[in-house]
């Protein structure tokens, strides 16, 4: 068996973040070793991580200070593979790589459009972001995206043909089923009775867009429709002037960050996704393999992906606000049957992903 690190930023509650921990269970789960570098060791899932795995942290803050740090890493820990997931780590790490002497294979996981991620930062950041990505991939032994749009993205960037790239969508668990008192507490939180709860998971940031779902909801001429967002994020407290600028504060709930968001998807009437871009689009099919009615802005590039373009869920034009509230009346009215729904999130399993990533390491699952 072999020992696999798994290098990220950190163990923030984001979508990547949470792929990479379900891969590892995934790894241990046939017999692999496997081992978090972090830089630093912190964020709201390195709790569930340290139950399980053992984690290293480079304490390196800075993307400039990472290179010498995870040579040194490579050198005294002499891992047999390294999986880096998100740029500049996943440019960074072929390099360090191929600096510390140490002979392991590395594959490297983008989890979004870069060019569209980084698009407002200028001309020098692209200028780096593509010599770095065409030099970087190049030497990584594997790299995978996780949707075909992000390949393409990425392809175009790096000036590498899209046949050197693979796809492999994210692993996506089936959670055990909500306590009793669980789904009673969220029940609570909902201050309202079913019909028209609408929720959305995730990061509250700008790439989500959801001052569109807030616009959008504000038309809907239901006075028992709730809204809620799972998460917490940078653009919080703009959510909540707007939400009172819209007339809607009242029928607005900001749950926080919740580690299990199950019992959120169990007690919603529908899940939206008002997303600018998505680099693949997890809670979509979390919120599908509870059985949940979902649709999403037409975004890049993972939502028409999941929802085959448009077979499990409605897509919508990305930033159209008045489309957005006519896909949440309309879902609400006639939603699509929950076993065609689950039946699709069960097609994102995580043993799938993880045996796809074994063999792009070179292992086989026993």
């Amino acid at each position: 068996m072999a020992r696999i690190s798994i290098l990220l930023p950190n163990l923030a509650g984001g979508g990547a973040e949470r792929v990479q921990l379900d891969l590892a269970q995934e790894f241990a789960r046939v017999g692999h070793e496997v081992e978090f570098v972090l830089l630093p060791a912190k964020g709201r899932l390195l709790e569930e991580a340290l139950a399980s795995f053992s984690i290293v942290d480079l304490a390196t803050p800075r993307a400039r200070s990472v290179p010498y740090a995870l040579v040194r890493y490579l050198r005294e820990r002499r891992p047999d593979a390294l999986l880096a997931a998100m740029w500049p780590l996943t440019v960074i790490a072929p390099v360090a790589q191929c600096l510390s002497g140490h002979r392991c294979t590395v594959v490297v996981s983008e989890h979004n459009t870069l060019s569209v991620q980084y698009g407002g930062w200028g001309w020098l950041h692209r200028a780096a972001l593509r010599a770095s990505t065409a030099l970087g991939y190049r030497l990584a032994h594997r790299r995978v995206c996780v949707s075909s749009g992000v390949m393409e993205d990425i392809a175009i960037l790096s000036g590498l043909s899209s046949s050197m790239f693979d796809v492999i969508y994210n692993p996506i668990p089936s959670r055990p089923e909500p306590s009793v008192i669980a789904l009673s507490d969220a029940e609570l939180m909902w201050a309202g009775p079913p019909g028209a709860r609408i929720l959305t998971v995730g990061s509250i940031k700008a790439q989500k867009n959801h001052p569109l779902l807030l616009q959008a909801f504000a038309r809907i001429d239901k006075p028992d429709a709730r809204l809620m967002f799972v998460g917490e994020g940078s653009e919080r407290e703009a959510m909540l002037s707007l939400a009172v600028k819209l007339g809607v504060a009242d029928r607005v709930i900001f749950a926080g960050f919740q580690p299990d968001p199950t019992p959120f998807y169990k007690t919603a009437d529908l899940f939206v996704l008002s997303s600018d871009y998505e680099g693949f689009g997890n809670v979509i099919v979390e919120a599908m393999a509870c059985g949940t009615p979902v649709f999403s802005t037409d975004c890049p590039s993972g939502p028409r992906e999941i929802l085959d373009g448009g077979r499990y869920g409605r897509l919508v034009p990305v930033r159209d606000s008045i489309r957005l509230t006519d896909a949440i009346v309309e879902s609400l009215h006639a939603p699509v049957a929950p076993v065609l729904i689950k039946s699709r999130a069960a097609f994102f399993a995580p043993q799938s992903a993880a045996r796809d990533y074994l063999n792009a390491f070179g292992y086989c699952e026993p």
